[in-house]
């Protein structure tokens, strides 16, 4: 009896991506929460740069920079809605506009990183 069935050496035995994943969602969650810029903005590329990776890899797309394009239209929806929301509080102490930039600047970012990506990348194949 074999103890490992249907396993092979071609494939890998772990991803890196849920790693990455688990630590990405607590640090964007801190940053807008707590309202700390750049954890913020670090924390939402990291999320939705291992989301992009982990489409790719399953073998759902077959290259991740649409899947970036598509995470920045939702994250700055999401921006939008913050900056939205922070119009209509009349309450001082609730300050939503700058985790709403905060999010803005990070959906401005993937949205580039996308489109830069889509247009320079080469897929490494050469037509002969």
């Amino acid at each position: 009896m074999d103890e490992n069935p249907g396993l092979s050496e071609q494939y890998r035995t772990a991803s890196p991506w849920p790693f990455f994943i688990a630590l990405s969602i607590p640090l964007a969650e801190a940053g807008i929460l707590f309202n700390l810029f750049a954890v913020a903005v670090g924390g939402l590329l990291l999320f939705f740069g291992c989301c992009a990776g982990m489409l790719q890899e399953a073998g759902y797309v077959d290259r991740p920079w649409r899947s970036l394009v598509v995470g920045a239209v939702i994250v700055l929806a999401f921006g939008g809605l913050l900056l939205y929301a922070d119009t209509q509080v009349a309450n001082e102490a609730v300050q939503l506009a700058e985790r709403g930039y905060a999010v803005l600047v990070a959906g401005i970012i993937l949205f580039v990183g996308g489109l830069l990506g889509e247009v320079f990348v080469d897929d490494g194949e050469f037509a002969v």
